[in-house]
């Protein structure tokens, strides 16, 4: 072999190789992705919002979100909240102050 096939050899190896890797998976069962809300969301007379196979619930001006309408609820990342809520029948969205799944928070 000559010079220049080893070390386009070299070069070409990683290449061939990089495709083949098996990395374990590992996830942390604590971190959901979430997708964000639209921009804009109209709420109908429930303040519930369903999108992408997720529950959302606007409460006291936070969101939470579920799998199921029937919870459990959690939190919503901020940075998945929608710049406007606005309501179909021009209700103001109020449920009596109750978090989803949790009496009296």
């Amino acid at each position: 072999m000559n010079t220049k096939t080893i070390v386009l050899a070299g070069a070409l190896t990683p290449l061939l190789f990089g495709g083949c890797l098996v990395v374990p998976e590992h996830r942390d069962r604590n971190v959901v992705l979430v997708p964000p809300l639209p921009a804009i969301v109209v709420l109908d007379t429930e303040p519930y919002y369903v999108t992408g196979g997720y529950h959302y619930h606007y409460q006291n001006n936070g969101w939470y979100y579920s799998r199921s309408r029937s919870g459990p609820w959690a939190p919503l990342p901020r940075d998945r909240y929608p710049k406007e809520v606005k309501y179909k029948h021009g209700g103001d969205g109020r449920d009596g102050g109750r978090t989803p799944g949790h009496q009296g928070r």
